[in-house]
């Protein structure tokens, strides 16, 4: 199936596709077909990123009318799924079978390969992101060979083909990693006093398999502290650390409506209805909104938040709302968080983008001593050289996408500058 891409946004409506056509294809030979056929192509996922990662002047390809496939093997701890699936779809069925994935990230409405593409993570001291689960890709190259990798089959390579940002192939399938499933409980602390976030930032941080923190730098306060606890473990006190335990349910965005986020109160529940936000049969917003995010080393964590307090009259205007995660390091040459554990700082912007470039501007100067490493996925204004000075592993990444893509099919405006891609 083909349609025109005209006035094709994605859900936040702040990008617009450049793409000429939109393909569906129904079948692996029709992707492959099409992808050899194609000057320029990329894949598109559900729309979730803030950054052009996904455009192209060619053709998008839309996963979607793909046969899905969770294909579920429980001696070997894995899954293998199809790449166009959301991670609401395959969770379900996953915890039927007894089994469950690490983390999942804030929205379970994103597609697997797009989420893994850009680096998107969940929180956890002890959790990378959802790239981490990954120990095998089926992707279609340039000339619409269909090739499998894996971590073991190919690990000179394989760290550099997870967080690919689409620019090595169409991924059509991925096999994941599981754990045995869990339950969790979710508790929602009120106004803990930020100077007790900074003196008290690891002991928060630890003091849950998942744990969130919001502000909207309105107060010296963060307004919400989401706990995860996996199990069995002791529920929290009423009061901690000068905030209040919550005793209804709250949306981290004032005004939004809280039926749409996970059960909290201490509910008991299965690991993919809670370790979200988000519930998947809601849509979360209306996307009115910008989104930006940039990691750094967990031990400038303090500094960062006491760095970014300073800015409040800055920022209170444009934000919707800040959330500060955790993320455990890995080895995967893109990752933000490649070979250290990272402080996640997250910021909801309002749809305003000439109200927010400024301040974005700002915020990354005040980063940018800390090393701080963007989200693919997420705005950013920061010179291409800089940021690929911050990946150790980038000169290796533009050399294997130069030997699966010698004439930059899979390239872009955007990656284009940033990886030392060939566009033409």
């Amino acid at each position: 199936m083909v349609s025109a891409a005209r006035q094709l946004v994605n859900w936040a409506g702040n990008v617009r596709y450049q793409a000429r056509h939109v393909r569906q294809p129904t079948s692996i030979p029709a992707l492959q077909s099409q992808v050899a056929s194609a000057r320029h192509v990329r894949a598109l996922g559900t729309g979730h990123s803030f950054s052009p990662v996904a455009d192209t002047t060619g053709d998008l390809i839309d996963l979607s009318g793909l046969p899905p496939v969770i294909d579920i093997d429980a001696d070997r701890s894995a899954a293998k799924v199809s790449a166009g699936l959301r991670y609401g779809e395959i969770a379900a069925r996953l915890h039927a079978s007894g089994l469950a994935l690490r983390n999942l990230a804030s929205l379970p409405h994103i597609s697997v390969a797009g989420a893994v593409a850009t680096g998107t993570h969940g929180s956890g001291n002890s959790s990378g992101s959802l790239s981490t689960a990954v120990s095998g890709l089926d992707l279609v190259t340039a000339d619409g060979d269909l090739v499998s990798v894996g971590r073991d089959a190919d690990p000179a390579r394989f760290d550099g083909m997870v967080i690919a940002l689409g620019a090595l192939g169409i991924v059509t399938a991925l096999t994941l990693d599981t754990v045995p499933a869990f339950s969790v409980r979710q508790f929602v602390f009120q106004d803990i006093p930020l100077a007790q976030a900074t003196e008290h930032f690891d002991e928060m941080a630890a003091s849950g398999y998942s744990v969130s923190m919001f502000t909207d730098w309105r107060s010296r306060r963060l307004t919400q502290t989401w706990l995860k606890l996996a199990g069995d473990r002791e529920p929290p006190p009423a009061r901690w650390l000068g905030g209040r335990l919550a005793d209804r349910q709250l949306h981290p965005v004032p005004g939004q409506p809280p039926a749409n986020c996970t059960a909290q109160l201490g509910q008991p529940g299965p690991w993919h209805e809670r370790l979200p936000h988000f519930r998947p049969e809601f849509t979360p917003s209306a996307g009115q909104e910008l989104q930006s995010e940039f990691l750094v080393a967990r031990q400038h964590a303090v500094s960062v938040l006491s760095e970014l307090a300073t800015m409040s009259a800055e920022l209170a205007p444009v934000t919707q709302v800040s959330e500060i995660r955790t993320v455990a390091s890995d080895d995967l040459w893109l990752s933000p968080s490649y070979q250290r554990d990272s402080a996640a700082f997250h910021f909801t912007w309002v749809p305003d983008d000439r109200a927010v470039l400024p301040v974005l501007r700002r915020v990354e100067t005040v980063l940018a001593p800390f090393a701080a490493r963007p989200h693919w996925g997420k705005i950013f204004a920061r010179r291409p050289d800089t940021v690929a000075g911050l990946y150790p592993r980038m000169a290796d990444f533009s050399r294997l996408a130069r030997e699966l893509d010698p004439r930059g099919k899979f390239a872009n405006q955007m990656l284009e500058p940033y990886l030392a891609l060939c566009l033409e």
